[in-house]
């Protein structure tokens, strides 16, 4: 019985797992994976230090949150998280602008503080879609840890894409490494400056 049981949990684990992937991956919502592209587009694989220590940023905010909101200790307003998201975006984005020399000297530089507070925000946002898959009943931590590293496992592939890409345009095509982070960040901050007017929640 202990064996059957066992399997099913790690059923269970794998089935959450795999949500958490597609959930940040899904291109129908491409609202977290334009936030990861805004974060990270500053970035190539010769900074992979400092990327990782923004994506632990990011990846502590909205494991905080996660949890704090799947135990009911946080209430929110949906509506307000909803267009929060796009408004995290458009911010980071704007950030970007502001980065003229590839040269980043400081410990602790100011994105790594913006990842972390929006993945607070993002954080919320995930929590909404767990919340309608979560059992009423039982331990539910095993499930709020897979789904949490299936996020993780699907941001990772994200930031593995953008820094692919990057490389083929600065590298490969020798663009202009500033140019091609104007024109990066201003494409995903038209599109979540249109998002958030969309979703605006008054």
């Amino acid at each position: 019985m202990s064996v059957l049981i066992y399997i099913a949990a790690m059923i269970d684990f794998g089935l959450f797992f795999q949500m958490g992937y597609e959930h940040i991956a899904d291109l129908n919502g491409i609202d977290h994976i334009l936030f990861v592209a805004a974060l990270c587009i500053r970035y190539q694989f010769a900074d992979w230090k400092k990327l990782l220590w923004l994506v632990t940023a990011f990846t502590l905010g909205h494991s905080i949150t996660l949890a704090l909101s799947v135990f009911n200790i946080v209430n929110y307003s949906v509506n307000w998280i909803e267009f929060l998201i796009p408004v995290t975006i458009v911010i980071t984005a704007i950030s970007n602008v502001f980065v003229k020399k590839f040269v980043y000297k400081a410990k602790f530089p100011l994105i790594y503080f913006f990842a972390a507070f929006f993945g607070l925000i993002h954080g919320l946002g995930f929590s909404n879609y767990l919340k309608s898959l979560l059992s009423k009943e039982g331990n539910i931590v095993p499930e709020l840890l897979a789904f949490n590293l299936g996020l993780e496992a699907g941001q990772l592939v994200i930031v593995l894409a953008i820094l692919i890409i990057s490389l083929i345009f600065v590298q490969l095509f020798k663009i202009n490494r500033r140019e091609y982070l104007l024109y990066v960040s201003g494409g995903i901050f038209a599109i979540a400056l249109q998002m958030a007017l969309e979703r605006l929640p008054f």
